[in-house]
């Protein structure tokens, strides 16, 4: 039975809306601050050609235009169906914040505030922006643990950011109930912005610097050219454009459409609701941070002299519009909004009115239920498209008011100059694939959409919507051992467990159900020989008469013998780490290319940029989906895997980072000998559906090894003592491979002018301001993961990159950027853990020898024993 307060919500719904009052007080979701009619030549002026069209009207699409112009490209057009701001941008709440639990995207949240806070002075256009701060509420010990290890995450980034007792809550927020509450985040400068003026003042900036923004233009075709141009079609005519950008919103995937691709968005109803005036928040005498009960799972700020509050209902209630997908948007559809349903939010207004009792006696003036474009992980895609020349996406923005500003600087800057400016390969639209299908992204955004203010723990998983189609052979044969991890569309084994031991899925931010287990398995690998599945890899095949040229062009490193493998790195133009792979010459001029799961498509698409920009005769096929991988690893993996080829495995004739065709079990594999554990091992390539006989063949073989599984937590804790760098960790587009102790892999000296080898010079020249070091550290129940905060005499000066318990040393291990100054061994620093700092020492890596370093050791001293018994 719901309370009076709670019947009285219910009971009234807003007929019309209101017009908005002074700009001193926060704003109203109705009016629009800083009306601006279009100059007539908006609507009058065409041009044939352009550099930049950005198709779609909405804050993202209309920022972009104003970076790209304010930074002086010439020719920036963009085309809009209807009017800007219409889809989700007119009617979103315009919250703003500083916080974000990702890393880089904390960036794109800081440039969107700092542009935000300077844009009204610059273009003379009212934006409405209100700074209260923001403060999440812990309710929960594990929510207190959360902000802990966010606050970590924090430190060695600008935002601001503070964990708050409940007495200074109370003192911001006097209207809430603190019965329940334990701590807050508190993020200063945070608040909200009015979307329509804020879209209308970066069109006006936009039209200041030159940009032309087109509209009613809606685009009826698009057409590529054999050049890489395309042919822009609309009903005012046709445009010619260097690039196109689809900044499209919910009309993302009918441009999409136009070109063959599926992009996977899918329309989400959200609901937020408006009072009328209360007296307490009228009689305050300052505006109320924004506030967001984490489990109430809900929002909250003050409009005008009422409140605004909008929920994330569980994915079980919440609505997908799911026949926009089947059967498009709706051609009319602008700015209209779905019939609202409070039915279906009113566990949340209950939330809400318990811990904020004045909404208790609050009318409802508004109901906003309308379209927002959700992606299955609920990030945006942005940057360029593979497999389709100049083709530019800015999609799937469930966010769009505070990633507007930031993601149109970040757009503009890696069109401008040919690389991202920092790392957001999390937004990467090429992270999806042909096996995320319809299915796929509708479970996924129902699961997004329902998990907003879920806890988020370190190695989190999420279960809806799987397995997809793209599991390896091994799936079935594996699943009901192991606890899998999601890679990709793959299914891969993390650990595995064994009968008796706790099988579920228990995240913490403290060691949990799986610490045992791996360490059994890293003594599977170090002790006697262990069996993985590395399915995921993405696989290329590389040939043609320009194939050697080419990748000596894209590699820093050499180009290995055929025969053989190398660890290669593709670098940007200034010198960063846009990818590493594992390169090997199968054949004169044919290559197969190895590279991280999560990179698949990023680096395919690098490779095929550069092979049509500098006209080289190659073919590059994506063979991903073709081959299973299996790798066999430790001190009795050879004695296994002889059993089961005539090859002759041993040391002097199938030497390290060799690789060679050949039958294990009869069974056709690549065979490379090389392993990220690294011990004594091997890849073995084969046909995916062979992978079921290959791998049951392995493990009968190695019964009297005592051979096992074992997961990709092993490998990564193997990894690390080996002091082996890892892409998206160590490095990658933030950093340069010699910071990142990549040098071996560098020959700065060879013949090729490979990309980013004149600005690797130039920042070798400078010198090094900081550097990349192994640390040891003793915890107590907590390992670092990556980018915690490191301390040194009571400052931030660096952060961890990734981390793991060490079962050799029995300490946890984590490498980590510091200051060049403070990265000789022996240097004591600390790392923040979950809101303690934890005394840290840099050591001389590898912590543990590789095995191939091992044997060339042993057999030089076993040289040096022979050589005295002869003297």
């Amino acid at each position: 039975m719901l309370r009076p307060g709670a019947q009285r919500l219910r009971g009234l719904l807003l007929r019309s809306c209101r017009r908005r009052g002074s700009p001193g007080r926060p704003r109203s979701v109705c009016g629009r601050e800083g009306e601006e009619k279009p100059p007539s030549s908006a609507e009058t002026q065409w041009k044939d050609r352009a550099e930049t069209v950005i198709i779609g009207g909405g804050c993202v699409g209309v920022s972009l235009a104003y970076h790209l112009a304010k930074a002086g490209m010439k020719d920036v057009v963009l085309l809009e169906k209807s009017e800007l701001t219409a889809g989700s941008t007119w009617h979103a709440a315009g919250l703003t914040t500083y916080f974000h639990p990702g890393i880089n995207l904390k960036k794109i949240h800081y440039d969107s505030i700092k542009l935000y806070e300077k844009l009204e002075e610059e273009t003379g256009q009212v934006v409405g922006f209100h700074q209260p701060g923001s403060i999440r509420l812990a309710t929960t010990p594990v929510r207190v643990d959360e902000f802990k290890y966010q606050m970590t995450r924090t430190g060695w980034h600008a935002t601001e950011q503070y964990i708050i007792e409940p007495e200074k809550i109370q003192e911001m927020f006097p209207l809430l109930n603190m019965n329940k509450v334990l701590a807050g985040l508190y993020n200063p400068g945070d608040g909200h912005i009015d979307p329509y003026s804020l879209t209308m003042a970066l069109a006006a900036g936009a039209r200041k610097y030159g940009a032309l923004l087109k509209y009613p233009a809606p685009v009826t075709s698009l057409k590529a050219r054999s050049d890489g141009t395309w042919d822009v079609e609309t009903p005012q005519g046709s445009m010619r454009a260097n690039r196109i950008v689809n900044a499209a919103g919910f009309w993302a995937r009918e441009v999409g459409k136009m070109i063959g691709l599926e992009h996977p968005l899918i329309p989400v109803q959200h609901q937020y609701v408006v009072t009328s005036t209360i007296p307490e928040v009228k009689a305050l005498k300052q505006e109320l941070p924004v506030l967001r009960d984490l489990e109430g799972s809900y929002y909250l700020r003050q409009e005008r002299d009422g409140l605004l509050f909008g929920p994330y209902e569980s994915q079980e209630k919440m609505k997908v519009q799911d026949s926009w997908v089947t059967n498009g948007v709706p051609p009319g559809f602008g700015k209209e909004l779905f019939e609202s349903d409070l039915d279906r939010i009113m566990e949340h207004i209950e939330a809400a009115m318990e811990m904020v009792p004045v909404l208790k006696k609050a009318d409802i003036i508004n109901v906003v239920n309308g379209p927002i474009t959700y992606s299955p992980d609920i990030l945006p895609m942005v940057g360029p498209h593979q497999g389709v020349r100049n083709y530019w996406v800015a999609i799937g923005f469930g966010y769009g008011i505070i990633h507007a500003g930031g993601v149109g600087k970040y757009l503009s800057d890696w069109i401008l100059h040919g690389e991202p400016p920092f790392d957001l390969i999390e937004l990467d639209p090429n992270r999806y694939g042909k096996w995320t299908t319809t299915q796929y992204t509708e479970a996924k955004a129902r699961e997004s959409y329902g998990f907003n203010n879920i806890v988020g723990y370190p190695k989190e998983e999420r279960f809806a919507g799987r397995p997809t189609q793209r599991v390896s052979g091994l799936y079935q044969r594996l699943e009901s051992k192991c606890s899998m991890g999601f890679h990709a569309g793959w299914e891969q084994p993390h650990w595995f467990y064994k009968p008796g031991q706790d099988t579920q899925y228990r995240p913490s931010f403290r060691r949990t159900n799986w610490f045992e287990p791996v360490g059994s398995e890293y003594k599977q690998v170090m002790q006697r020989v262990g069996v993985t599945d590395l399915s995921p890899f993405g696989k290329f095949n590389i040939k043609g008469q320009d194939s050697i040229r080419l990748l000596d062009h894209l590699f820093a490193n050499v180009i290995p013998k055929v025969g053989f493998t190398n660890i290669s790195h593709m670098l940007t133009p200034k010198g960063r780490v846009y990818a590493e792979l594992t390169v090997s010459h199968q054949s004169p001029g044919e290559f197969l290319l190895i590279t991280g799961s999560g990179s698949e498509l990023h680096d395919l698409r690098w490779i095929e940029e550069e092979a049509v920009k500098g006209g080289y005769d190659v073919e590059i096929k994506n063979i991903t989906d073709e081959l299973g991988v299996l790798g066999v690893a430790g001190p009795q993996a050879r004695k296994v895997l002889q059993k089961l080829t005539s090859e002759d495995l041993s040391d002097d004739v199938f030497k390290f980072l060799q690789t060679k065709s050949l039958k294990v079990s009869n069974i056709p594999v690549t065979a490379i000998r090389i392993s990220y554990t690294g011990e004594l091992g091997w890849e073995l390539y084969h046909r995916r559906e062979d992978s079921v006989a290959l791998y049951d063949a392995i493990m009968n073989a190695g019964q009297e090894e005592e051979i096992d599984n074992f997961g990709t937590y092993a490998m990564n804790a193997l990894r690390l003592e080996k002091a082996f760098r890892a892409w998206g960790s160590e490095m990658n587009c933030d950093t340069n491979p010699l910071e990142a102790g990549l040098e071996y892999f560098v020959k700065l000296n060879k013949p090729a002018d490979f990309i980013g080898k004149q600005a690797l010079k130039q920042i070798k020249a400078k010198g090094l301001k900081r550097r990349l070091v192994c640390l040891t550290l003793a915890t107590d129940d907590v390992d670092p993961e990556g980018n915690e905060s490191i301390w040194y005499n009571g400052k931030v000066v660096g952060n961890t990159t990734s981390g793991s318990y060490s079962y050799s040393i029995q300490k946890s291990l984590a490498f980590a950027y510091v200051p060049v100054e403070l990265s000789e061994v022996g240097q004591q620093v600390e790392v923040e853990l979950l809101g303690k700092n934890y005394p840290a020492v840099v050591i001389q890596e590898p912590l543990v020898l590789t095995e191939p370093t091992r044997n060339r050791l042993q057999k030089k001293r076993w040289k040096g024993q022979n050589l005295k018994k002869d003297l």
